[in-house]
């Protein structure tokens, strides 16, 4: 088996990178720029590295051609909305012409709630996409993941955290690891998870938990502080959206059953993926 990746030099597709060669399968890693550190990192483990445009139709024709799985992913963060429909829409094509016989989708979980969360809106339109397709194809759909704690780097070295979703609220969360392990098992167990929405999260801790391990591995005080959804709003319409769902909704991954459809993963806990981290010391 031969596995395609987009976005290999990524948190997402590096994880699944580095699952895939954990279990020896070999990998076609799509990448923007072959020359950059990154690339030349992936060629030294023995991946196969093209270069190629998640909006291209032919290079990711061409990078889907001849393997038999594919991590596809996209992204509204560096081009806008609109982009990443099209960058869906061309893995799609990319994956018809290549005559792909899996490809593993990343979407969001609850975008098919229709949240109005615009990142979230646009993700469904690409998983609606997929199914009109009828190409063999599983959505894999995370919640958030732990290394947005690192968003807050400055701030903790300060003692603070800052947030939208209320102290007490759990929020579910992954580890990009038990990501990128879930995407290896779903590609090499692909009768069971043709045509399947699988929604991830690992743990649901809630903000003044993870204040608290947060503070006690850096070795200091972290203090949690939610800002109002109505500045949310205000300052960035899509982010605010989000937090507005996840201060009142929230994610709603079963994560039991999810355990038990996945025994081989051990699924890390926050307080364990952060004791691993380097955080800065609180200056309080």
């Amino acid at each position: 088996m031969t596995v395609t990746v987009l976005g290999a030099t990524g948190g997402q597709g590096g994880h699944v990178v580095a699952a895939l060669l954990a279990q020896g399968v070999p990998v076609r890693a799509v990448v923007r720029d072959a020359s950059e550190q990154r690339a030349h990192a992936l060629a030294g483990q023995g991946v196969e590295v093209v270069e190629g445009d998640m909006s291209d139709v032919a290079s990711l024709t061409a990078a889907f051609t001849g393997v038999d799985a594919a991590f596809g992913l996209t992204t509204p963060f560096e081009a806008g909305l609109d982009a990443e429909v099209r960058q869906g829409e061309a893995i799609i094509e990319a994956a018809r012409r290549a005559g792909l016989p899996h490809l593993v989708m990343a979407s969001v979980a609850s975008a098919d709630r229709h949240t109005g969360i615009p990142h979230f809106e646009t993700k469904a339109r690409v998983e609606a996409a997929l199914t009109a397709s009828e190409i063999p194809a599983t959505v894999v759909a995370p919640s958030y993941f732990y290394d947005n704690a690192y968003g807050s780097v400055d701030e903790i070295a300060a003692g603070v955290m800052t947030t939208g979703v209320p102290a007490d609220k759990p929020l579910q969360q992954v580890s990009r690891r038990d990501y990128g392990l879930l995407v290896a098992a779903v590609i090499a167990d692909r009768e069971r998870w043709l045509g399947q929405r699988i929604e991830v999260a690992g743990d649901e801790p809630t903000p003044a938990q993870m204040a608290e391990v947060i503070g006690r591995v850096a070795g200091g005080l972290v203090e949690v502080r939610v800002t109002p959804l109505e500045s949310l709003r205000a300052s960035h319409s899509d982010m605010g959206a989000m937090f507005v769902y996840l201060a009142e909704t929230g994610y709603q991954v079963d994560i039991p059953r999810l355990r038990a459809e996945f025994p081989q993963i051990s699924w890390t806990p926050f307080a364990e993926w952060a004791a691993e981290q380097r955080w800065p010391t609180p200056r309080r």
